[in-house]
């Protein structure tokens, strides 16, 4: 049986193309089209920015001369985004002046290419560049956040720089129980639409709080003490508006599924909900990564046992 990973990566690689030359555009999304890509197009750089945060591509083909936000400003605003630091960018530039390179190659820009566009040439480039993504890319396949090599390293360099720090681990209760009854493609669209909320909950007063992917149902986001308490509040009252959409309409009903367990008894299981330990550091020092995961676990594991949504908050002092 294949992995979710080998099956994740047998998907058509997903390229976000902005340009405003409508001609132009719809050429070369013809083109990689036909060679095996699926392909969304947008036609100035706001509503490119706008589509790669709604449904992250594998790859960004950017005009550099666009209305409202040129390629560079686009490139700018995802490099300061850790969700999208990562994301591979090829620039299209009318001038291959040494000057754009380097301002391209300073932002984070992966390649150049000289208009007018070669489509063979591009179409290699990108081929390319996806290829040396996947062998160091550290993203989650399936919701394209952050993985563990990043979640670990944030943790480190905020604790090291004695920086205040919340961590929320987060995993969903009931998981086993939806994918055994619903599949494992309703499963994974109920962990992208997790971690679209996620980030959609976290950034939505303009935050820049770390979301990651752990694997599987598990999820962490890196936030300031201040804000960790109200942040779960938002995220579980949030879930459990968005929980009943996984379902069908007798499950919806009926308020529950009904399913076999892990003996293959029948029996009655709630709808999906949330667990968040939250574990931080204004009563007692956190000294490692390795601590913190331990803390957190620990914390989601009795977040876990209460009824529905639910967070727990280390009270613990030093």
């Amino acid at each position: 049986m294949l992995s979710l990973e080998e099956m994740t990566d047998r998907r058509k690689p997903r390229i976000l193309l902005a340009d405003d030359e409508p001609d132009l555009l719809m050429l070369m999304k013809e083109t990689l089209e036909r060679q095996g890509f699926e392909v969304k197009t947008a036609e100035d750089g706001e509503i490119a920015l706008s589509s790669i945060r709604a449904d992250p591509p594998d790859i960004a083909v950017l005009d550099l001369n666009m209305p409202t936000l040129d390629g560079f400003g686009v490139v700018q605003k995802l490099r300061e985004d850790p969700v999208f630091e990562n994301l591979p960018v090829i620039i299209l530039s009318a001038s291959g002046s040494r000057d754009n390179k380097v301002k391209g190659l300073n932002l984070g820009v992966d390649d150049f290419i000289t208009k007018s566009v070669d489509i063979q040439e591009l179409l290699a480039r990108i081929r390319m560049i996806l290829k040396r993504n996947r062998q160091g890319l550290d993203a989650n396949p399936l919701s394209r956040l952050p993985g563990n090599i990043s979640i670990e390293t944030r943790i480190e360099e905020a604790i090291a720089a004695g920086k205040p720090l919340a961590v929320l681990y987060i995993d969903l209760n009931q998981f086993k129980a939806y994918n055994d009854a619903y599949g494992y493609d309703a499963g994974d669209r109920v962990i992208k639409a997790t971690a679209q909320l996620l980030l959609r909950v976290v950034r939505k007063d303009g935050s820049q709080d770390f979301v990651g992917h752990i694997g599987g149902d598990d999820f962490i986001v890196l936030t300031d003490p201040d804000r960790m308490e109200p942040l779960a509040a938002d995220i579980a009252k949030a879930f459990d508006q968005l929980a009943p959409s996984f379902y069908n309409e007798a499950d919806r009903k009926r308020g529950r599924l009904i399913s076999t367990d892990r003996q293959g008894a029948l029996r009655e299981f709630p709808f999906l909900s949330i667990a968040i330990g939250i574990c931080h550091n204004s009563h007692r020092k956190l000294t490692s990564y390795a601590q913190v995961a331990q803390f957190g676990t620990e914390l989601k594991r009795h977040a876990k046992r209460k009824p529905g949504s639910a967070w727990v908050i280390d009270r613990r002092h030093d």
